[in-house]
């Protein structure tokens, strides 16, 4: 079974970071590429950036790019997102997704940006 776990969401002020991590299992993770998508109040999933299966490739959407950094330990089966100078409009909750789509099926950690 697929499962994907997120966490290390939480609320900062804007100009903060967080690190987002994603547990994997039940697929072969190395195999994988990997994908953070976003959800905002009254918004439908945004991509936000993607990664090949070795880590070779990384791609943002242009809202992130600069700031935010995708990064993968096949070692560990993890994920990660390191977000900087998050913004509020940055606030939603994030989800990992195998391969380049925005469909999750995971429980998301939640982002808030605010002062």
């Amino acid at each position: 079974e697929v499962q994907l776990v997120e966490s290390g969401g939480g609320m900062v002020q804007p100009g903060g970071s967080l690190r987002l991590s994603c547990a994997a299992s039940g697929f072969t993770f190395s195999a994988s590429g990997m994908s953070w998508v976003r959800l905002a109040p009254g918004k439908g999933p945004e991509w936000v950036s993607s990664i090949n299966s070795d880590g070779s490739g990384r791609y943002y959407d242009a809202s992130v790019r600069g700031r935010f950094t995708i990064d993968r330990d096949n070692t560990k089966n993890m994920l990660y997102l390191q977000m900087n100078d998050l913004k509020p409009e940055d606030t939603a909750r994030y989800y990992c997704t195998r391969g380049p789509t925005t469909n999750y099926d995971s429980p998301g950690t939640q982002v808030t940006v605010s002062s």
